[in-house]
């Protein structure tokens, strides 16, 4: 398909309608920033997403639409200048777009993240002209885009694990003009090239802090980067890098989640009932209930990253009316049931999951139910841990 003669024109008249959505919402208070999104011609990186469908399959999973310039000019266009999501990859297999299909399910493995959380991770993170800056996840290359437009592509350096990601990014840099330094690698481990950097900011989500971003930050430097776990909790952080490598930063306000690193995501572990088998009959009421970390709320965002925290491998299911814990690393499991009379647990292993979690409750409960920023993160060589004045530490697991 030939592209329509008025697609730039279209464009640039979307690029300011959302830059000045995002101005009238407070996402974009300094003018450089302003100036980068009606500068960056979003839809040149993302010639090919999906959407999801109003409707589920027969078995319930979501129905993914591929949307193109090909299929739809107007609905193309129109979603790469909103403020959404846009999912580019699934289960690590790069779609094509030559031979497009609905999607059943599937986990998102890169996306275009919405230009007001890009902005505002910019932003939080404190960059400024003349920074030089290494960027993790470099996805479609649009984030990477608004950086060099700000910045200028020499002070940018971008890394993203997957190979076939990295190419399409590049394409589409190079060609509206943006040479910022790219490379294949995984996040975990930076990128010493290119080190040190005054700031480093992460577009994917890790477990822990990877030390080798600390070793890669100048002194008095900041990193910024999401905070995840297999309970798929989240929690963000502002770290300063100090003189002797060690970091601390507080948490930061929102509820915002990333997609994990891949050395990061979480592993398979069977079938539930398999756990559940070897579980004791008996069973304990419970003191909270586990509607306390999963409901959709900001303050249950916050509790399932600070659970999380306290029993960092397990993960959490729901069959039925049944929600199952289980941790493949000790190889403890639990299980709760609703009953007339509250929830019912049942434990078994070497560690009792849910047990961890109440106490961290019970602790959040007596502190007065405290908000994300009153948390601090400290790493240091040997450990990383949250504390909060008024509650028990959190360690954070091996990075």
């Amino acid at each position: 398909m030939t592209m329509p003669a008025d697609l730039e024109t279209d464009a640039a008249r979307l690029r300011e309608t959302t830059a000045k959505d995002l101005a009238a919402d407070g996402v974009l208070p300094d003018p450089a920033w302003r100036a980068a999104v009606e500068r960056v011609p979003r839809h040149q990186f993302v010639p090919g997403f999906y959407l999801p469908a109003a409707e589920r399959d027969g078995n319930g999973l979501t129905l993914w639409e591929p949307v193109t310039a090909e299929l739809d000019y107007g609905r193309w266009l129109t979603a790469a200048y909103s403020d959404s999501t846009l999912i580019t990859q699934f289960d690590g297999d790069e779609p094509d777009w030559k031979q497009r299909a609905v999607r059943h399910g599937g986990a998102p493995t890169s996306s275009s993240t919405l230009p007001s959380l890009v902005v505002r991770m910019w932003a939080d993170a404190e960059v400024t002209e003349g920074h030089t800056v290494l960027e993790i996840g470099t996805g479609t290359g649009y984030s990477t885009a608004l950086a060099c437009e700000h910045l200028g592509s020499a002070d940018v350096t971008s890394i993203e694990v997957d190979p076939h990601r990295l190419e399409q990014a590049v394409s589409a840099l190079y060609g509206c003009g943006y040479t910022p330094t790219l490379a294949v690698a995984d996040g975990l481990h930076g990128y010493w090239p290119e080190a040190s950097f005054d700031r480093i900011v992460a577009a994917c989500s890790f477990r822990a802090v990877p030390p080798a971003l600390l070793a890669q930050t100048r002194p008095g430097g900041k990193i910024l980067l999401t905070l995840s776990g297999w309970l798929y909790g989240y929690a963000r952080v502002l770290l300063t890098v100090a003189e002797d490598g060690t970091a601390e930063g507080r948490l930061l306000p929102g509820t915002v989640s990333f997609m994990s690193a891949r050395t990061h995501a979480a592993p398979a572990f069977g079938n539930p009932a398999h756990w559940d088998a070897g579980l004791p009959e008996k069973a304990r009421m419970t003191r909270h209930s586990p509607e306390r970390i999963t409901a959709a709320t900001e303050a249950a965002f916050h509790l399932r990253f600070l659970a999380q925290s306290a029993v960092p491998d397990a993960q959490m299911t729901t069959a039925g009316e049944v929600v199952h814990l289980v941790d493949v690393v000790t190889g403890s499991a639990t299980t709760l049931t609703a009953g007339d009379g509250g929830w019912a647990v049942r434990e078994g292993g070497p560690v009792m999951l849910w047990e961890r979690i109440e106490r961290v409750l019970d602790a959040y409960d007596a502190a007065g139910a405290p908000s994300p920023e009153t948390f601090t993160l400290h790493v240091y060589d040997g450990g990383q841990h949250l504390r909060h004045p008024q509650m028990p530490g959190l360690p954070l697991p091996r990075p």
